[in-house]
């Protein structure tokens, strides 16, 4: 067995691909509608989907707003430097909601941004896990 994606529900598609492939560097790895259900999906990865997990957006047509609710945590993205992953993400348009620095009551870097859905992506540091 092995994980093959997480799906998150979005209310803008073209808003959710542009911050994952343009703010946070994924690829987008297919996209369908299904007129018959009134959705589209869109799979977006660093990987080919053979290779690695990946995510699935969800598009329900006409729906625009869904609340994250508090049982979500987050994604998880290695960066080399996330303090350098937070000024690349800010230039781009994306929103940086913590700022790069130890985590509490540890040593590991960590910073965290928002898509713009408000899912939280964690950005962890490779050299300080």
């Amino acid at each position: 067995m092995r994980l093959l994606h997480t799906m998150l529900r979005v209310g803008d598609l073209d808003r959710a691909l542009a911050f994952y492939t343009g703010v946070l560097g994924m690829r987008l790895l297919r996209r369908q509608d299904y007129p018959e259900g009134k959705f589209t999906l869109a799979f977006v990865g660093y990987q080919d989907e053979s290779e690695g997990a990946v995510l699935e957006l969800t598009y329900n047509w006409g729906v625009e707003h869904y609340d994250p609710g508090n049982a979500y945590g987050h994604l998880a993205i290695e960066v080399d430097n996330a303090q350098q992953a937070c000024d690349a993400i800010r230039a781009k348009g994306g929103k940086v909601v913590r700022e790069a620095g130890p985590m509490k009551h540890g040593k590991t870097v960590i910073a965290f941004v928002e898509d713009p859905d408000g899912y939280k992506v964690e950005l962890i540091e490779r050299n300080t896990l």
